[in-house]
């Protein structure tokens, strides 16, 4: 039921601290950006912020969320 939506930006898995490794079967499958585990308030900026289906195309935070806003430049001397 947790995938039957249009959107996946966030979802929160509620659960005994004892249950993390049933946690984290279910958050394998499910098609969301961002999985909570026994909490749904928590940002962490080293960890990506991003959705899937009609959530969104970008991502915000961590060193990910600076891509779009990036330019590579590539540079090749030939020194000889």
């Amino acid at each position: 039921m947790m995938n039957d939506s249009k959107y996946g930006l966030t979802a929160a898995i509620y659960t005994d601290k004892n249950s993390k490794n049933r946690a984290e079967r279910i958050a394998f499958e499910l098609d969301v950006g961002t999985v909570y585990m026994n909490r749904c308030d928590f940002l962490d900026p080293a960890l990506t912020w991003s959705g899937r289906k009609d959530s969104g195309k970008g991502v915000a935070l961590s060193s990910t969320g600076f891509d779009p806003f990036l330019r590579n430049k590539s540079w090749n001397f030939n020194i000889a």
